[in-house]
C-alpha cells in the first residue's frame, strides 16, 4: 500500500467508532422522513447531518420540527442552504460538519436502502479499509430506469479506472464511506453530481485502501424526481480529465 499523505500507513480507528451519515436533500419531502426513520434502528453510534439545499417543498419546516421535537433516537443536525448549491455543494457542507470517525453519504430519495450502511462502514471500523464503495454492478438486485443512464455510469467508471489505475466498478454510486480525516484531506471542490467522479478519482490518486461491496439499488424515474441527467455526465467526463491533468501529490501534503 502506498503511504497515505499526511497519515502513517498504520493509521487505524480505535473501536468503538462514531459514524456520520450525511444526507443532501433538495425537495425530497416525499421520501426524506422515511429515510430518517429507516436510519433509527441501525446498530451504530451515529450522527445524521441533513443538508437542506434550498428546498421549497416544506422539507425545511419539517426538519425544524423533527429536530426540535427530537423525533428520532439519534443526533440530528440540520444545516440549511438558502439557495440551491447542487449535490456536491451540500455534501461539502455536510463533510465539514461531520464529527464521526467515519463519514458515509445517504441519498434522500430511497433509491438506496439505509439498512446496508452497517455492512458498508464495517471494513473501515475494523481497520481493513480507508474507503468503501457500495457497488450496483456486482449484484443482480439493481434496477435502473434507463439503459442510457447505466451506460453513462459505466463509461465514467471506465475513465476513472483508465486514467487513475483503479479497479472501481461503480464510480458514481451514492454509497461512499471514508475515514473522516482522509475525506477532509481530499479537499473536495465539486458542487454538482461530478463530486462522485472527484471522490473516486482522489480515492485512487491518494492510494487509499478501498473495498467495494454489492448493494441493492432501485432507481426512481424522472417523473418520480430523479435529477441527474446527461449534462451531469458531460461534467463528469470533464472533471475526470481535469483532475488527471491537474492533481499533484504536493497539493495534499501537510
Amino acid at each position: 500500500m502506498r503511504a497515505l499523505l499526511g497519515l502513517p500507513a498504520s493509521f487505524v480507528i480505535i473501536s468503538p467508532v462514531k459514524t456520520t451519515i450525511v444526507i443532501p436533500s433538495y425537495n425530497e419531502m416525499r421520501t426524506l422522513p422515511a429515510v430518517l426513520k429507516a436510519l433509527a434502528p441501525l446498530p451504530l453510534e451515529k450522527e445524521v447531518i441533513v443538508v437542506d439545499d434550498g428546498s421549497r417543498d416544506g422539507t425545511r419546516e419539517w426538519l425544524d420540527r423533527a429536530a426540535a421535537d427530537r423525533e428520532f433516537p439519534f443526533e440530528l443536525k440540520v444545516i440549511k442552504h438558502e439557495k440551491n448549491r447542487g449535490k456536491g455543494g451540500a455534501l461539502i457542507t455536510g463533510f465539514a460538519a461531520a464529527s464521526g470517525d467515519i463519514t458515509i453519504v445517504q441519498d434522500a430519495d430511497l433509491e438506496y436502502d439505509p439498512a446496508q450502511i452497517p455492512d458498508l462502514v464495517r471494513p473501515i471500523a475494523e481497520g481493513r479499509a480507508d474507503a468503501v464503495f457500495g457497488t450496483r454492478m456486482l449484484t443482480a438486485r439493481t434496477y435502473t430506469y434507463s439503459r442510457v443512464y447505466l451506460a453513462g455510469n459505466k463509461f465514467l467508471t471506465f475513465l476513472v479506472d483508465l486514467l487513475f489505475g483503479a479497479r472501481i466498478t461503480d464510480s458514481y454510486t451514492c454509497y461512499k464511506a471514508f475515514r473522516t480525516p482522509l475525506l477532509r484531506k481530499m479537499k473536495i471542490e465539486s458542487t454538482g453530481f461530478e463530486i462522485e467522479a472527484e471522490l473516486s478519482c482522489k480515492t485512487a490518486f491518494l492510494g487509499l485502501r478501498y473495498e467495494e461491496l454489492p448493494i441493492v439499488y432501485a432507481s426512481r424515474s424522472r417523473t418520480e424526481g430523479k435529477k441527474i441527467n446527461y449534462r451531469d455526465a458531460v461534467k463528469g467526463v470533464l472533471k475526470i480529465l481535469a483532475l488527471r491533468l491537474s492533481l499533484r501529490r504536493a497539493d495534499f501534503a501537510g
